[in-house]
């Protein structure tokens, strides 16, 4: 049985730190410790996880800030299992995590490792349609958590596993925000380290609870993804600029009605049945027309700001 060290970067987040705490107490698999590392929070979650002391292996240690990466490198520096894992503070772990994880990897070693998130069916109906936007091949959010990923799969630290030796040769994170985690995966699958999927290792990921801090993420990480190509140039692929593209587009096509009406129909027409499939799509997938509307709005806000991160980052150059 392996032993496993969980890590998580908390700021200001007691009432979901308590949530994620419970989700591990029902663990079928129960050979883990957790860290929390409270992260300079003014708001902190020491009496929360005082109450699971008898629980969980639980450790909690507080710090000044430092941003999440560097925080994570604490929690690392201090955990004793085979494999580190790092869980984001809005997480919920369905009971038989840790079962798939020992079960998948006993007939395929990886070093590095993570799964999909999904909506939990306490989640209200905007961050499901936040959680469909962010899974959905339709906005590009699909590609990293599906089996058929395009390339090498880079783990995401909302869900991700690292071996004790990958840790060790890498020294972890050396950025702490805007992108830490594509960075780090990058480095690990440049050392050589064998990285990959757990489709049945996934965690339910509660996000942003309104549109505009949604926004506000989103924008932050197309920001983000610009700055890890300051360290990786080549790491930029098409795949990754759909979203800017998307934002250049649309303005393009509303451009088209100064000069063109037929243009304008035309383009109209394209983005309504781009729409419609995710409307679809959504309902379907969430069995809610509700949802499957609100999706629309989810998808427009994530494309949109993500690509104008993008726009934006690039534009100021260093």
């Amino acid at each position: 049985m392996r032993f496993y060290s969980v890590v998580v970067p908390v700021y200001n987040r007691p009432d979901e730190v308590d949530e994620l705490l419970h989700s591990l107490t029902l663990q079928t698999y129960r050979n883990f410790e957790v860290i929390i590392v409270e992260d300079g929070s003014q708001k902190d979650c020491k009496e929360i996880v005082e109450r699971y002391s008898e629980k969980l292996t639980l450790s909690y240690f507080y710090k000044e800030n430092s941003g999440q990466g560097f925080s994570r490198n604490f929690g690392f520096e201090r955990a004793k299992g085979e494999y580190l894992i790092v869980f984001d503070s809005d997480c919920l772990i369905p009971e038989n995590y840790f079962s798939e994880v020992e079960k998948f990897l006993d007939h395929t070693q990886l070093d590095a490792f993570g799964g999909p998130d999904r909506a939990h069916t306490s989640f209200n109906t905007i961050q499901k349609a936040i959680s469909y936007s962010m899974t959905s091949p339709f906005t590009t959010g699909g590609i990293r958590g599906n089996k058929k990923h395009a390339g090498v799969f880079h783990p995401r630290s909302f869900n991700m596993g690292i071996s004790r030796e990958v840790f060790e040769k890498t020294g972890g994170y050396i950025i702490t925000r805007m992108g830490e985690d594509i960075e780090f995966s990058i480095r690990i699958i440049n050392n050589g380290f064998k990285t990959g999927l757990i489709p049945e290792a996934y965690v339910y990921h509660k996000r942003r609870t309104s549109l505009g801090q949604f926004y506000k993420q989103l924008h932050f990480f197309g920001r983000a993804r610009i700055n890890v190509r300051r360290f990786f140039p080549s790491e930029l692929k098409l795949v990754h600029l759909l979203p800017a593209i998307f934002v250049i587009a649309f303005l393009g096509w509303a451009s088209t009605l100064l000069w063109s009406t037929v243009l304008f129909k035309i383009g109209g027409i394209l983005l309504g049945m781009f729409l419609l499939l995710i409307c679809v799509d959504s309902t379907f997938k969430n069995k809610s027309l509700k949802i499957g509307l609100l999706s629309i709005i989810s998808s427009v806000v994530q494309l949109s700001a993500y690509g104008i991160g993008m726009i934006t980052e690039a534009l100021r150059g260093k």
